[in-house]
């Protein structure tokens, strides 16, 4: 018997951006077949992708010439930093691509941004597809993320046998921008149960029980979650390095905030949950710590 044909043999595939999820994400489509081309602004992430068997490439351009009408997979951190990445003057798209490209966006990444790199695409005869995660740095290692989808239906089509690899529950929302809405539902529930987590924690230790203890008694009690379990363990351990930093948490955040004055919703809860961030990040400059750095606040 031939060996087994991996999922992505001969595609081409570039990533931009190399971070706690970019990288693991890129060596996964690497082991399934896939011809990666890496590039990341600094150089420690690419080199250590580059010894794993990936190419890597100095610049944007030459990611884009190197993948050309094949697909590039970007994880950024900021709407901004997606839109210099992809349309800026250095950026992949300096020059307009070679029809048939396809840019998956794994970040989150603004709405409106979004529909907006969508439309410029589309005049381009280029793809678009905004596909947000959520798992963590623990989902991207272990390629079982959880993967909102959006974007028009061929796009999507093409997109999916590389989502497929990296995720394990993958959902098609709709049009462009609705993995991203999705994803902000999912940042307003995990911003504001992270709170509520370290709210509890500390309430139990202030009043003299056991943390660690609390922590265990509530798993599998309707207080049961994943951040509960994750995040309340670094709590109880003080164990703050980041998996995912605080200033991104802030910035999701905000993107809620913005999605909600938007549409109309008016919540005092979320309200609340931006000024905790706020305070947290940037009055007490904790932006570097994990999620579960925010116990501090209640510390303090």
């Amino acid at each position: 018997m031939g060996a087994m044909k991996l999922p992505l043999s001969g595609q081409k595939i570039g990533f931009a951006g190399l971070g706690n999820m970019g990288a693991p994400m890129a060596r996964h489509l690497h082991n399934a077949g896939a011809e990666v081309t890496v590039w990341n602004r600094s150089d420690g992430p690419a080199l250590i992708a580059e010894k794993a068997g990936l190419n890597r490439v100095q610049s944007l351009r030459e990611l884009s010439s190197t993948v050309g009408n094949g697909i590039i997979c970007i994880n950024l951190t900021h709407t901004t930093v997606v839109e210099e990445v992809v349309f800026g003057k250095s950026g992949l798209f300096s020059e307009k691509p070679a029809a048939g490209t396809l840019i998956i966006d794994f970040g989150t990444t603004g709405v409106s941004g979004t529909k907006r790199f969508a439309a410029q695409m589309k005049e381009w005869d280029s793809g678009w597809v905004d596909a947000p995660v959520s798992g963590g740095q623990v989902g991207a290692e272990a390629a079982n993320l959880t993967i909102m989808v959006g974007g028009a239906q061929a796009d999507v089509a093409r997109a999916m046998p590389v989502i497929e690899v990296l995720g394990e529950k993958i959902t098609h929302m709709g049009e462009s921008g609705s993995g991203q809405v999705t994803k902000l539902a999912n940042q307003l529930i995990v911003a504001q149960t992270i709170d509520a987590v370290a709210q509890a924690l500390r309430l139990a230790e202030l009043a003299g029980v056991d943390s660690a203890k609390v922590r265990e008694a509530l798993r599998g009690g309707f207080a049961e979650s994943r951040i509960l379990d994750l995040h309340g363990e670094r709590m109880v351990m003080r164990n703050f390095e980041p998996g995912g930093r605080s200033t991104y948490q802030l910035k999701d955040v905000r993107m809620i905030c913005e999605l909600a004055a938007e549409v109309g919703l008016e919540s005092p809860t979320l309200q609340n949950s931006l000024h905790q961030w706020v305070k947290f990040v940037e009055a007490e400059g904790h932006g570097e710590l994990d999620h579960s750095g925010l116990l501090r606040l209640y510390e303090s």
